[in-house]
């Protein structure tokens, strides 16, 4: 018996720090194979059929809602009174892209163009296409300030240009027409006799140029080589760097291309990256950590300096001629417009700006833009951009249709792009990136507490056989005595 207990303990022993050995080795090789396996599902590599299906066609749903700031006293603006806007919205669009002509380079890059596909939901709308709303129109008072500057009797002849095709300084149109475009007489004659003059030939719209369209071609890092430049833009339109902006550090192509970023993020990372819309390279900066569905994230917002004019921000003065901070001038990219961008109702810009419009009321919850990134691969669970277009406007000598206009920048509409990673993408992404991960970190502990507890299970069994502690046995039973003999006993005694 004594001898079948000491090999149980050595066999327990033996089993004990085998076991405990191993969960000490998954410990240390553990994460490196659980990086090692993020490496390979986030790389561009068509061999990776999740990461590289989820770049190539975004599958999770994808909207842009559309709020426009319908006019409430246009005529009364035309005197010089501060305008009144109500919002109007939200019009929302269910947003397609596709990434066509995808080619990969010897030097561990990929190019493409991605294409964008928009299409009205009724039944996410607070209305139809067909809506109309009043907002500045953009072909006269946008070409009023951009001839500001040129002889008086070319003001009076394009005032009377604008007289002769009816064109006046606000516009009733549906939101489909403002939004994709309407016909206009003045578009076709401008066309006509003056080609290059508006930057687009057909129909004219706030949104004209994006549906159907591509973002320009990106050609960005695949991170075979080097995972930390996975989804980097190396060039956008052949182009290192673009010429818009006054400064080599505001002309600069930094980051991604706004979908994906590098993983193994920390609470010190950012997230830059190119919009082409915008025409310039933002960052967003880290706020806080959160959980979603079980995944854990980092959010991501945008700072305040994102449009801080040159004077609060120094870095900014290539983005100039700045005016409040809040807004950014876009005109260099936009064929010379005075547009300008900012977040929506000026949300987090100087409050100077709300002072000149009426119906504004910025909040950061509906105003405030965030990206949510699962920090270990770099891919976003939840995204809202929102972004906001203003106008420039006011009275210009010569141009009879700004009349008495005060000089206020004007918003005109804002959108958000939203999101989220849901369904059946949510459960793979979940169950690859996440439980899997995390089961093989809990693994490597409960192997070492089995082995720990092999290895006392057998220092128990070999103390006992070194006290020499036996099994153990009844003690015999006391005998009985007749009740007579007690008697006796008790009676002689």
């Amino acid at each position: 018996m004594a001898v079948s207990r000491t090999k149980l303990a050595v066999g327990l022993g033996i089993a004990g720090i085998l076991t405990a050995v191993f969960g000490v080795i998954l410990v240390f090789v553990g994460p490196i194979v659980i990086d090692d396996q993020i490496v390979k599902n986030v790389e561009i590599n068509p061999k990776n059929s999740l990461s590289y299906t989820m770049w190539k066609d975004i599958p999770v749903p994808f909207f842009m809602s559309v709020y426009f700031f319908n006019v409430l006293n246009p005529k009364e603006i035309l005197r010089g009174e501060k305008p009144m806007v109500e919002q109007r919205g939200p019009y929302v669009y269910r947003e397609y892209r596709q990434k066509d002509n995808i080619t990969f380079h010897p030097n561990n890059t990929v190019s493409y163009l991605e294409y964008r596909q928009y299409h009205f939901v009724r039944d996410m709308s607070v209305g139809d296409e067909s809506d109309v709303v009043v907002i500045p129109n953009m072909l006269v008072l946008g070409a009023a300030v951009m001839m500001e500057k040129m002889p008086l009797p070319v003001r009076l002849v394009m005032s009377a240009t604008f007289t002769t095709f009816n064109e006046n300084a606000f516009l009733n149109k549906s939101v489909g027409e403002l939004m994709w475009g309407y016909d206009s007489e003045l578009v076709d004659f401008l066309n006509k006799y003056l080609p290059g003059m508006l930057p687009t030939t057909g129909k004219f719209g706030l949104f004209s140029e994006f549906n159907n369209s591509n973002t320009g071609l990106f050609t960005v890092f695949t991170g075979q080589d080097d995972i930390r430049k996975v989804h980097k833009v190396d060039s956008w339109n052949g182009l290192k760097k673009v010429n818009y902006w006054r400064t080599e550090q505001c002309n600069m192509i930094n980051g991604t291309a706004g979908q994906m970023w590098p993983p193994f993020m920390t609470e010190e990372s950012t997230l830059p990256f190119y919009s082409p819309d915008a025409c310039r390279s933002m960052e967003l900066v880290y706020e806080r950590p959160g959980v979603t569905s079980g995944i854990p994230f980092f959010r991501f917002v945008a700072p305040k300096t994102l449009f801080a004019n040159g004077t609060d921000y120094p870095p900014n003065e290539g983005f100039c001629p700045c005016r409040q901070s809040g807004i950014m001038n876009v005109s260099s990219c936009r064929h010379d417009a005075p547009v300008f961008m900012s977040h929506p109702h000026f949300y987090n810009g100087d409050p100077v700006l709300r002072e000149f419009v009426l119906g504004l009321n910025p909040t950061e919850e509906q105003h405030g833009l965030f990206i949510d990134i699962h920090p270990e691969t770099g891919v976003p669970l939840n995204v809202s951009v929102k972004l906001q277009l203003n106008l420039y406007m006011k009275k210009v000598l010569g141009i009879s249709q700004t009349d008495s206009i005060s000089e206020v920048v004007m918003p005109m509409i804002w959108f958000e792009e939203k999101g989220y990673i849901d369904g059946p993408v949510r459960t793979t992404f979940y169950v690859n990136l996440v439980l899997l991960p995390t089961i093989m970190e809990v693994m490597q502990y409960v192997f070492i507490a089995l082995g720990l507890f092999l290895v006392l299970s057998a220092l128990f069994l070999k103390l006992r056989d070194k006290v020499g502690i036996g099994p153990w046995h009844a003690p015999p039973p006391e005998p009985r005595v007749h009740p007579l003999v007690s008697a006796w006993l008790l009676c002689c005694h």
